[in-house]
């Protein structure tokens, strides 16, 4: 018969044992939470970092554009730091170093250095992004359970957090480079955190050691629905307020409703994104949505005023919300080299977006271009029919 001591030690260590379990299912919901947060609050603070550098809309595209860069040399990193490493350790590493560049974007005193902190930016996010969605397709294959549109929708609500975050260190008059220093440490503390908790593989992931190389085939098609996917959700999250002031004239106050919109209806849509695609599979369901969103641009840019074009920002965020996690889970289903090769486009797009738009709008007005943002919809509507990976 168990002595009561030893019961005792039983049950601490079968709780324990537990509580582990309990951490691991918490551990990507994290750190696809911190992600969004630390990108989130790096796009809000672009005005006040722009501001102290005195550079100027067409410089400030320059800047942008080194992220898509960065985001497009990732490739080469990503790969190898996946295949000595695998995804947990990857992860880690280019978190840590992702929270070091935010900190260096902030501290940047001239243009020339932050447009090489910004490249940085699109190296280690884009690494950091591969590892975790890499991690979690890995899981979706093992469990044969959905849920990247769970994830991506998490990530989406950091970037909230970090966006309204941004605006009340700004409100404060505190530089970038102190509110960055401020969220580095409790975000790197939680970032180790979710890493040891991960249930993830240290085993090394087979990939191509190439320098670059664009997807080939079915995963072009991938590719490009990453690329044409970012492209309008960045364009819309850095345009879709000036259009309400410039057209409509409204406020300061009632032109960020445009953003707040878009992005609650898409953290709505991807929280059950998963479910859905249970139901009526991938494919349909991004095909869909995207002309949805494309109806919904379309009716922000002839609407009679700014509370009926909201409606159409709503809309378009309903309609988009699942073409970034389908597309990611379908890549990742193909291993991590696909994976990095489909990332990298999508977030080249992602960082592109926004500075052609800027340059549309310059020649033809905010009209024509969001109502190009809506083509775009259109477009990956089109290129959505014909995924077959998509499932």
């Amino acid at each position: 018969m168990p002595t009561p001591s030893r019961t005792n030690s039983t049950a601490r260590t079968i709780a324990r044992t537990l509580s582990f379990a309990q951490a691991q299912q918490y551990a990507l919901p994290i750190l696809f939470t911190v992600f969004g947060v630390i990108m989130g609050s790096w796009a809000g603070r672009i005005p006040a970092m722009a501001a102290r550098v005195h550079v100027s809309h067409s410089a400030l595209s320059m800047v942008l554009l080194m992220g898509g860069l960065g985001a497009v040399l990732s490739y080469p990193i990503s790969s190898r730091m996946m295949a000595s490493l695998g995804a947990r350790k990857t992860l880690l590493f280019s978190g840590m170093a992702l929270l070091c560049v935010l900190i260096a974007i902030g501290a940047a005193p001239t243009v020339p250095l932050l447009m090489m902190a910004v490249l940085s930016l699109g190296i280690t996010a884009s690494t950091f992004d591969v590892a975790i969605n890499s991690a979690a397709t890995a899981r979706e294959k093992a469990t044969g359970k959905s849920e990247l549109s769970k994830l991506h929708g998490l990530g989406c609500a950091g970037g909230l957090v970090g966006a309204t975050l941004g605006s009340l260190m700004a409100s404060l008059h505190i530089m970038p480079v102190t509110h960055f220093l401020m969220l580095a440490g409790p975000l790197a503390f939680v970032l180790y955190y979710a890493y040891t908790m991960l249930d993830a593989d240290d085993a090394p992931a087979a990939v191509e050691k190439k320098k670059f190389s664009l997807p080939r085939g079915q995963l072009l098609v991938l590719g490009t629905l990453g690329f044409l996917g970012s492209m309008a959700e960045g364009s819309i999250a850095d345009w879709s307020g000036v259009f309400l002031k410039e057209h409509f004239g409204a406020s300061d106050g009632l032109a960020p409703l445009a953003l707040s919109c878009f992005s609650v209806m898409m953290l709505l849509s991807r929280l059950v994104g998963d479910k859905l695609k249970a139901r009526y599979g991938a494919r349909p369901l991004v095909t869909s949505g995207s002309m949805l969103g494309a109806a919904g641009l379309f009716f922000a840019v002839l609407s009679p005023d700014a509370y009926f074009a909201l409606f159409g920002f709503a809309v378009a965020g309903l309609g988009l919300s699942l073409v970034f996690p389908f597309v990611f889970s379908a890549a990742g289903g193909q291993g991590p080299a696909a994976l990095a090769g489909v990332a990298s486009m999508a977030y080249s797009g992602s960082l592109m977006g926004p500075p052609v738009i800027g340059a549309i709008a310059q020649g033809c007005g905010m009209q024509i271009a969001i109502a190009y943002v809506g083509g775009l919809a259109a477009l990956i509507a089109f290129v959505a029919s014909r995924a077959r990976m998509l499932k």
